[in-house]
């Protein structure tokens, strides 16, 4: 019985490995002429999706500027010192966010001069 399983399971994995063969052998057939398809599209599309990832750009950067300046202020409730530490630590979160948000306006400028030529 043990032998007539592991016999079944040899052939079974033999057939499988020479039917994966046999596609990699029928796809690269020079009467294969399928190929791959490339879809471009029109400028307007890329136009608008350009305008759109600037907009996404301005209202991020906008809505970083009014946190860092909330941030920035002074709390009641505050000694002289726990805010100077926390400007240092909202400085640095602040360029952070800032080179993220200027990587993607440099995606976009890359993806405009890209897709112009």
């Amino acid at each position: 019985m043990r032998g007539l399983v592991k016999k079944t399971i040899i052939y079974s994995m033999i057939g499988i490995m020479q039917s994966g063969l046999f596609a990699v052998v029928a796809e690269a057939s020079p009467f294969n002429a399928g190929g791959q398809q490339v879809v471009q599209l029109d400028r307007h599309d890329r136009y608008h999706d350009r305008e759109e990832r600037r907009r996404e750009h301005d209202r991020r950067m906008r809505w970083e500027r009014e946190r860092h300046e909330r941030e920035m202020r002074r709390r009641h409730h505050e000694s002289e010192r726990a805010w100077r530490e926390r400007q240092a630590r909202e400085r640095d979160r602040h360029d952070r966010e800032l080179r993220t948000i200027a990587a993607l306006l440099i995606g976009i400028a890359i993806g405009s001069s890209s897709s112009d030529n």
